[in-house]
């Protein structure tokens, strides 16, 4: 009998703001990223661990660590700019 598991490691951009770069000093868009590693068996995910969340800068590559709830917090200030 076989089982296969592993770890997969997944990026996904879940917000784009624009703003200052601390970095390079212009005024550029800032990717929010979700990374997480996800336990798999069969390829197939099972759950999640170890989600870190980072802000990268579109034009030098800058990155910056994020908590949960600053990113929480870009995608709120997101929808009340939509909402007006």
């Amino acid at each position: 009998m076989f089982l296969l598991f592993g770890i997969n490691a997944s990026q996904k951009v879940i917000n784009v703001v624009t703003f200052i770069c601390a970095f390079c000093g212009e005024r550029a868009p800032q990717n929010v990223v979700k990374s997480a590693n996800r336990f798999t068996v069969f390829f197939l995910p099972l759950f999640s661990f170890s989600t870190k969340y980072s802000n990268e800068c579109t034009n030098c590559g800058g990155q910056t660590r994020l908590s949960a709830d600053q990113a929480r917090h870009s995608l709120d200030w997101v929808q009340s700019r939509m909402s007006s």
